[in-house]
């Protein structure tokens, strides 16, 4: 049984993005068949992080969302080498225009439902993470209430804390079956233990990685995975820890060749 694992901040800016890459690819790595869709349509990115630039697709999850093509015609597979099982990564747009038209007439986000679990049949998925939109919106709403797995990254900042708060108790409105918190960008200087402890007793909610802040990140630019790139650094190795968080929670096991 596949499972869907939503990553969300309530803010920009946490690094969602670079952490839903890096996740999708240590449990592609594990040897499952995993999906990514970008579903920040108004900001989207993440596409980058996997070295597929615009100019290599021409269809995104746009396309899909206005009936234009298939969701599995808008899924381009990523070639790692290393990677046992599979990886596939759905964009969004970063034409201006499409992005211009998403804000101006939206879409119908009830085919986002249909889409997740059609890729998922299409490609064999074991897990489809989503890349979301920041905030509390229609997509964001319906990405969690289908999610087995929501994770939710935040930084050690107030205004974070006062966002993550509402979203904790939306999600747990929407009885998400497995919800956990990532503790990202937090300064070296921190007491990292100190600053999970708090988190886990302001949310109630289990803290799944603190992840400091990393010059070598910042100096990656997304050109890459992180974790590939560095798989020996103290930050790949805690990306590991959730990794493999995730993956303890039940479904099929990997098919291997």
């Amino acid at each position: 049984m596949a499972r869907i694992v939503s990553v969300h901040s309530f803010r920009g800016g946490t690094g969602k993005s670079n952490l839903t890459a890096n996740l999708a690819t240590l449990v592609a790595e594990a040897g499952y068949r995993v999906g990514i869709v970008d579903t920040d349509i108004q900001s989207p990115g993440i596409h980058v992080l996997f070295g597929l630039e615009e100019a290599q697709f021409d269809r995104s999850l746009n396309d899909y969302l206005w009936g234009n093509c298939t969701i599995e015609e808008a899924a381009y597979p990523v070639d790692m080498p290393g990677i046992s099982g599979s990886l596939s990564i759905i964009p969004s747009s970063l034409n201006t225009g499409e992005i211009a038209r998403i804000l101006r007439d939206g879409y119908d986000v009830a085919m986002l439902n249909d889409g997740f679990r059609e890729i998922i049949q299409r490609l064999s998925l074991d897990y489809l993470f989503v890349d979301t939109h920041p905030g509390l919106n229609e997509e964001t709403l319906l990405s969690i209430t289908i999610s087995d797995v929501v994770l939710l990254v935040l930084r050690p900042d107030r205004q974070d804390y006062q966002g993550t708060r509402v979203t904790v108790e939306v999600a747990r409105q929407l009885a998400v079956p497995e919800l956990y918190l990532v503790m990202n960008k937090v300064p070296k200087s921190f007491d990292a233990e100190a600053v999970g402890e708090q988190a886990a007793e302001t949310f109630q909610a289990p803290v799944v990685g603190v992840l400091a802040h990393s010059d070598d990140m910042m100096a990656l630019g997304s050109a890459d995975v992180f974790a590939r790139v560095f798989p020996d650094h103290p930050l790949s190795r805690a990306l590991g820890a959730i990794a493999e968080r995730i993956m303890a929670v039940p479904t099929a096991e990997p098919e291997r060749p």
